[in-house]
């Protein structure tokens, strides 16, 4: 598969289960927000969860279409970010300790998606 067409394939799935999650995240908080505590809301609460679950296989079928050079840059970048949010949690953690608040787990995924984004990007500013 050439590469443009596997940018493509890849840029459509995504989108799809983006636009999946959009929706499932929309219905979850206007229906799950007036329900009674129970399973129901439970279950309607997790609903943003499948889009989730399609998103990461979305990004592994587009590992697997990658050459081996893409798949080695990509995982130094995952590797860089996961090192860093694990240093920038476990740190903060001790910061809790001593009466910082307490942060939401949504805050793990937005620093590793920060780093690994700010990872790449500097790469291709350096190769220049």
């Amino acid at each position: 598969m050439l590469e443009r067409e596997a940018k493509r394939r890849y840029l459509t799935e995504m989108a799809i289960a983006m636009a999946l999650y959009v929706g499932a995240l929309t219905l979850a908080i206007r229906v799950g927000r007036g329900m009674e505590e129970g399973l129901a809301k439970t279950l309607v609460t997790l609903l943003p969860a499948i889009p989730v679950f399609l998103t990461v296989w979305v990004i592994a079928r587009q590992f697997r279409r990658a050459d081996e050079f893409v798949r080695l840059r990509s995982l130094e970048s995952i590797a860089v970010a996961a090192a860093v949010t694990a240093g920038l949690t476990f740190t903060y953690g001790f910061l809790e300790n001593v009466g910082y608040p307490r942060l939401s787990m949504f805050w793990v995924w937005g620093i590793m998606g920060m780093t690994w984004g700010t990872h790449a990007c500097l790469r291709c500013l350096w190769a220049k």
